[in-house]
């Protein structure tokens, strides 16, 4: 994939300008920067991929017409609004499939947009914030903490590959790492 589609995330004004203009390249920036979360949505009530990408492609067709008819007003951020009419496709889609048999209207509080949209966008300036905190923190701490939390990696394989005498030692190192992890990750704004 080209560099400068994943660089960032396309702004809000960018979108809409990059519709206008007939931009592929901003249409493309569009498809990668909000599928993630659209997949996370569908996944967690009843979908899966095929029907993320199904709803996502409709959603990205009714913003775009929107947008090129000139009804467009973004009264919320456009990932807010992305989310909203996804939650509502799927939520049509779950009702003429028969997945959910109940009142709709009782499915849709188990799909708030607002909070899971922010609920979404703070786990993902967490998600940051620990890369950027393990970054700083060096080795052989960063490869100790990527090891056992990421990697699954037992104390005893970490006291082997470090060279630690016993399991303890590599547990005390591991807790002393820990804890300036988390000094770093509080520093941060």
């Amino acid at each position: 994939m080209n560099k400068d589609i994943k660089a960032s995330a396309p702004t809000d004004s960018e979108i809409v300008l990059g519709i206008l203009n007939n931009s592929e390249i901003v249409l493309k920036r569009l498809y990668t920067t909000y599928f993630p979360m659209i997949l996370q949505l569908i996944i967690n009530n009843n979908g899966n991929e095929d029907d993320a990408k199904d709803i996502y492609q409709e959603a990205i067709i009714v913003l775009y017409n929107k947008v090129k008819s000139g009804e467009f007003e973004l009264s919320s951020k456009l990932k807010t609004y992305i989310y909203s009419v996804c939650r509502r496709l799927w939520l049509k889609r779950l009702s003429q499939m028969n997945r959910y048999g109940g009142d709709i209207r009782d499915f849709e509080e188990y799909l708030p947009v607002d909070d899971e949209v922010e609920t979404h966008n703070d786990r993902d300036i967490q998600f940051n914030k620990m890369e950027a905190a393990l970054q700083l923190l060096g080795e052989p701490c960063k490869t100790i903490m990527e090891d056992f939390y990421i990697h699954n990696r037992s104390m005893q394989e970490i006291c082997e590959r470090f060279g630690y005498t016993n399991a303890d030692n590599a547990k005390t190192q591991k807790y002393k790492c820990l804890q300036r992890l988390k000094k770093l990750f509080f520093q941060q704004k």
